[in-house]
């Protein structure tokens, strides 16, 4: 399908070609989308070819987004892709889980399993990909950790310079290790989030740097294939919901288009609800969604889970429309919450980062007030590696866990671990006990 670059807003509506660098629209600064203009589609083909792509040795058929290239804005440019081959992540089903949040049944689509451990691949190899398209040397990103990794690694494989600009001393060690690793020059600015992409937005346009943060539309459209993916697993049945984690809300944003584009090309026949779970100390888009009127960012976000720890996310317009069209909500949930659910999923033998147990959290306290009904079909997904923080586990389970005012987090389902003497006798009484 032929594609361009669209403004958001419909009441603009200026368009742009596919191949121009930029990330706002020219005329009015609202963000970009990419647009299709649909030839005929032939959806049943689709889907068989798909089908048949997952027992393909081909590369670009082995990679779980570019399988699904006809919906992917690169006309034939695939060949060129940068690719880790990733996406190809389970379905897994989780009954400790759907008990502890009073379900039936719960599934977790674990983007964890992608190659650097997070939702991000399934972006970044679209977005190093149009990079390489415009002929640029160097890509960077504002990062508390995933984005990082993701970038990193792809910007390596794709022969291209990486710059990691992070807020100092707020980002999970395991994270800032694979930026390491895979060779990005890492600037630590004394900033939080928000500030630091103001800052880095100046210096892309100055320098000529490609930003791959998710204010990119080429990351949008490769996170939509999360939804194709899940889609063609469950044999294009929708379920009743799909809940995230909300951060930066660049995954809002792409689920919401896919599930409409899926339904305009006759894949599924309806769109599930979205549910995007916030953590208390950053939910600015759970206040406006509350509270109405303008939009307001946070100037101070605070929580552990880094991963969503954003005051002024980006996406938020395009969040607005698909939690709007697919009649979703918001929730906010605490640290405690976060934790204590994170140690659930970990006994379900999944395991995720502290951002991805906002969404088990969130269920809960949405079944509990009647929102989600014990016998919908729920899929929640998460986002990232349950190595990308191990520090906080090792805290939650050894009762050392405290939130970022300094309160400590209970240690609800926590798993100590024994110190024992060199003594099978003594051992053999603490395993008896």
């Amino acid at each position: 399908m032929l594609a361009e670059l669209a403004c958001f807003k419909q009441k603009c509506g200026a368009r742009f070609p596919i191949d121009e660098p930029i990330y706002n629209c020219r005329t009015c600064g609202a963000l970009l989308e990419v647009s299709f203009r649909n030839g005929h589609i032939h959806a049943e083909q689709w889907k068989k070819t798909w089908r048949e792509r997952r027992i393909s040795n081909e590369v670009y058929d082995q990679s779980g987004v570019w399988r699904y290239r006809e919906l992917l804005p690169f006309d034939g440019y695939h060949r060129q892709a940068v690719s880790l081959r990733e996406g190809n992540t389970p379905l897994l089903n989780a009954p400790r889980a759907a008990e502890y949040a009073n379900l039936q049944h719960l599934t977790f689509k674990h983007q964890g399993f992608n190659p650097t451990g997070s939702f991000k691949d399934n972006g970044m190899t679209c977005g190093v990909t149009q990079a390489l398209r415009l002929g640029k040397k160097r890509v960077a990103c504002v990062s508390t950790g995933n984005t990082s990794a993701s970038m990193a690694a792809y910007a390596s494989a794709a022969g291209l310079d990486s710059i990691v600009f992070i807020p100092h001393g707020n980002i999970s060690y395991g994270k800032l290790a694979q930026a390491l690793e895979y060779g990005a020059r890492t600037l630590q600015v004394e900033a939080n989030f928000d500030q630091i992409l103001a800052l880095v937005r100046v210096l892309a346009e100055r320098l000529g740097i490609y930003l791959l943060n998710s204010i990119n539309p080429f990351r949008i459209e490769g996170q939509k294939t999360i939804i194709f993916e899940m889609m063609d697993q469950r044999d294009w049945n929708p379920p009743d919901w799909i809940v995230l984690p909300g951060g930066n809300l660049g995954n809002t944003s792409a689920f919401g288009k896919a599930l409409r584009e899926l339904r305009d090309l006759g894949l599924i026949s309806v769109i599930p609800r979205l549910a995007v779970i916030q953590a208390e100390g950053a939910s600015p888009f759970y206040d406006f969604m509350r509270n109405g009127g303008a939009f307001r960012s946070q100037p101070d976000p605070h929580t552990l889970a880094t991963a969503i720890k954003i005051g002024d996310p980006v996406s938020w317009p395009k969040a607005f429309q698909e939690i709007e069209v697919s009649k979703g909500v918001v929730e906010k949930v605490s640290e405690q919450e976060i934790a204590d659910a994170k140690a659930i999923i970990g006994r379900c033998g999944i395991g995720c980062e502290p951002a991805s147990a906002a969404t088990l959290a969130g269920i809960k306290k949405l079944t509990l007030a009647g929102v989600i009904s014990e016998s919908d079909d729920v899929i929640a997904v998460l986002t990232g590696n349950v190595l990308k923080d191990p520090d906080y586990i090792y805290r939650y389970h050894t009762g050392q866990l405290k939130d970022p005012e300094g309160g400590n987090i209970e240690s609800r389902f926590g798993n100590k671990p024994i110190v024992a003497p060199n003594d099978a006798d003594a051992i053999a009484r603490i395993l008896e006990s």
